[in-house]
């Protein structure tokens, strides 16, 4: 047992009052952790054996496909535990194990998709300096930067986890374990914990979608002032799946944060989905 802990395990939850459903719930989670690693896994595939997709732009796609595969074997082992089997007891190593991955690897996510929108910002605004600019050993340091960044910024606020002692109860609010969750059993000061991470969501996750956002306006500047109608459509069609991608992450959770600490009247449910 862990110094100061009253308790060395967590019970994580699922879907409230529909726990008769958990297996059918399940299915639709399964297929997409399927379709996930497959996927993924294909990708990764092609890029390593296909030598005229060694190109900054399939790095940077090969990075964010690796840090999916992560988020979920991170995640649905224990999502699928609690809707399949019922299991829902985690210990207090692997709860915080779990929940500095989950993390670690969305800071991932979003250094990434901040390095996709520079790799299209250039080769839209300078195609012509493109491969010199983004060399292999650029591409590289960026990589690492971007890991640095995300293993590294995580390990302050999930480390005292370790030592708080937790009495207010033992049940978590979702089916894998978050920071912002755990903290909340706490019975000590956890003032660093809680403002340090509205900290990091701003100058990462907020930071991040800036930056995108003004490379973004600045390349349909660009596009749009190409005479070629066709050649328009090419540049924006490049863009288009990586503008999806950038919502979908950053509006869930950049949301997921905020209700977190401050939505505290907003229905489970909507916690929940949004998670």
């Amino acid at each position: 047992m862990w110094p100061n802990s009253s308790f060395n395990a967590f019970l994580l939850t699922g879907f409230p009052d529909l726990e008769a459903a958990h297996h059918w719930i399940s299915t639709p989670f399964f297929f997409v952790c399927l379709s996930v690693l497959f996927s993924n896994g294909t990708l990764l595939f092609l890029i390593k054996e296909d030598h005229t997709l060694h190109e900054p732009m399939y790095y940077f796609l090969a990075m964010l496909a690796d840090t999916d595969l992560g988020l979920t074997l991170t995640t649905m082992p224990t999502v699928l535990g609690v809707l399949w089997l019922d299991h829902r007891e985690t210990g207090n190593v692997a709860c915080f194990s779990q929940a500095y991955f989950i993390h670690s690897l969305s800071f991932v996510e979003s250094g990434v998709l901040l390095a996709m929108s520079y790799d299209r910002f250039i080769a839209i605004r300078n195609p012509l300096r493109y491969m010199s600019i983004l060399t292999n050993n650029r591409v590289v340091k960026i990589g690492l930067g971007v890991l640095m960044r995300g293993f590294v910024s995580v390990v302050p606020p999930i480390l005292p986890l370790y030592f708080f002692p937790y009495c207010h109860s033992s049940v978590l609010s979702h089916a894998f374990c978050l920071h912002q969750d755990v903290i909340k059993l706490a019975c000590a000061d956890t003032t660093f914990n809680r403002l340090y991470p509205v900290v990091l969501v701003v100058l990462i996750f907020v930071l991040d979608s800036l930056i995108i956002l003004i490379s973004y306006v600045l390349i349909l500047k660009s596009v749009l002032s190409i005479a070629s109608r066709e050649e328009r459509v090419k540049a924006l069609n490049t863009c288009v799946s990586h503008i999806c991608c950038v919502l979908v992450f950053y509006v869930t959770v950049i949301g997921l944060s905020l209700i977190h600490r401050f939505g505290k009247q907003v229905p489970h449910i909507v916690h929940l989905v949004m998670s």
